[in-house]
């Protein structure tokens, strides 16, 4: 998300394009698809990647991601992504990314973190990104994860105390989102973000109307376990959203505050996995 003067924000927010359109501009930046679905004369979809998605792993595990399209209540259809890591996984992730990045970028992180934990993971993308259509927007991110879940729970027959809502930068708006509406096994807050407003204006105490993304606010209405993983020397969502999110939630397991890590590179910390598989063995695994 990029800073705006408060007079370029009151102009944006108080006069045309509307707030929705505005927070689609902040926050989502699609990038130049990194793979595309093809339909196969069965009715089945297969994956293929492009060099700009930098897969990292042999055919065998390419093998085992299953891709397929769903239609959302906005009417969009967006890409869906299944990572079968175990045949007895723990849990699975609904794994909503980050704004810049797309399935094809995170194939290969889902099969390395998966697999280190022993779990499945399920991931999509927002409307506008890779292979799905429409335009990126906040709206349009809800009916997104809410298309997800529903294919996920209906093809896989996942029940929702299986299920681990992991959501990453802007992917954290669609997490809570759903959190709020169904009690799952246990939600991942990776570098979540109070308010649109409060990323643009840092000195913002208060929730308005026309703030983008209500994180803060939503919180308190999550009744599942959350783990708030974030950098304390985050350069683009500063540690203190994090922090606000946690004091706010209700059920909230120890944090993890990754000393020195920005916000693009917490997962290359170690305690990254260790607080993980915690949360997964212990926090929510023992319950």
């Amino acid at each position: 998300m990029n800073g705006l003067s408060f007079s370029e924000m009151c102009y944006l927010f108080c006069c045309p394009p509307l707030p929705s359109s505005v927070a689609a501009k902040l926050a989502f930046l699609p990038p130049e698809p990194t793979y595309y679905v093809e339909d196969e004369e069965d009715g089945s979809c297969s994956l293929h990647l492009t060099e700009r998605s930098e897969w990292q792993y042999s055919l065998q595990e390419l093998d085992g991601i299953e891709v397929f399209r769903t239609r959302t209540r906005k009417g969009n259809t967006i890409a869906c992504m299944h990572v079968k890591n175990t045949d007895n996984p723990k849990f699975t992730l609904l794994f909503s990314h980050g704004n810049a990045v797309d399935l094809g970028q995170m194939s290969s992180f889902y099969v390395g973190l998966g697999s280190r934990i022993n779990c499945n993971v399920f991931s999509f993308d927002y409307s506008g990104y890779g292979g799905s259509t429409g335009t990126p927007s906040e709206n349009n991110i809800y009916a997104d994860i809410e298309a997800a879940w529903s294919a996920l729970h209906n093809k896989y027959s996942i029940p929702p105390e299986k299920l681990i809502l992991y959501g990453q930068s802007i992917g954290t708006v669609a997490s809570i989102h759903l959190a709020m509406r169904l009690e799952v096994a246990g939600v991942v807050l990776h570098s979540p973000l109070m308010s649109g407003m409060r990323v643009a204006f840092p000195s913002t105490t208060r929730t308005w109307c026309f703030d983008p993304f209500q994180n803060i606010e939503k919180v308190s209405r999550v009744s599942s376990p959350v783990l708030v993983i974030h950098g304390t020397e985050d350069e683009v969502i500063d540690f203190t959203h994090g922090l606000s999110i946690y004091e706010r939630a209700p059920r909230t397991v120890d944090p993890l505050w990754v000393e020195g890590a920005g916000h693009n590179d917490v997962e290359l910390y170690a305690s990254y996995l260790e607080r993980l598989r915690k949360f997964t063995d212990v926090d929510i695994g023992s319950s």
